[in-house]
């Protein structure tokens, strides 16, 4: 092995290194949203509440929908399995939950209410496992059921990221009225 194969497997390796990293913070944190929706806080019916004071109806099936896709997304972006799926869904639930609150709260995530900082944040390292692939540490490279490129990849994370949001906010989301 020479030189220049040596520094690009070393990149290589860390490369793949940093995707894991990358996917477990995303999975696991995602992940642990859609379980405290089910068993802490005010559960199912406190979410359903919430949800339905920021005009997200009905609450109820809103909760459950929102609980499971962080649940699903958190474990197939863990695994890294059918990631530009996976990133695809994370993209989906931040662009809701900006519209839906964050937005009117300005940029910063420190501003009362908290800004949309946060949720860009999470959506542009949503994008980076759409966009590489998942890595060597991955039921992705494990199983190879797809082969897509970079593009692909970053092009279907961001459009059913957004279509799927754009639906969502279509079919339930009524803002409440500014008194």
């Amino acid at each position: 092995m020479n030189a220049a194969q040596s520094i690009v497997s070393g990149y290589g390796v860390a490369i793949d290194v940093s995707l894991l990293l990358v996917r477990l913070f995303l999975g696991l944190m995602i992940f642990a949203h859609g379980f405290q929706k089910f068993f802490r806080g005010g559960r199912i019916a406190g979410t359903a509440g919430w949800f339905e004071s920021i005009g997200m109806k009905p609450g109820r099936l809103n909760a459950y929908l929102a609980a499971m896709t962080e649940l699903g997304v958190g474990v197939l972006m863990t695994l890294g399995l059918a990631t530009p799926l996976a990133s695809a869904g994370l993209i989906a639930l931040m662009v809701v939950a900006i519209v839906t609150v964050h937005r009117r709260n300005g940029f910063f995530n420190f501003n009362s209410g908290q800004g949309v900082e946060y949720n860009l944040a999470i959506m542009i390292m949503a994008l980076v496992p759409a966009t590489l692939g998942a890595g060597r540490f991955s039921l992705d490279h494990l199983w190879h059921p797809y082969h897509w490129s970079h593009t692909t990849g970053l092009v279907v994370a961001v459009l059913l990221g957004f279509v799927g949001a754009a639906a969502q906010l279509a079919a339930v989301y009524r803002p409440p009225q500014q008194k």
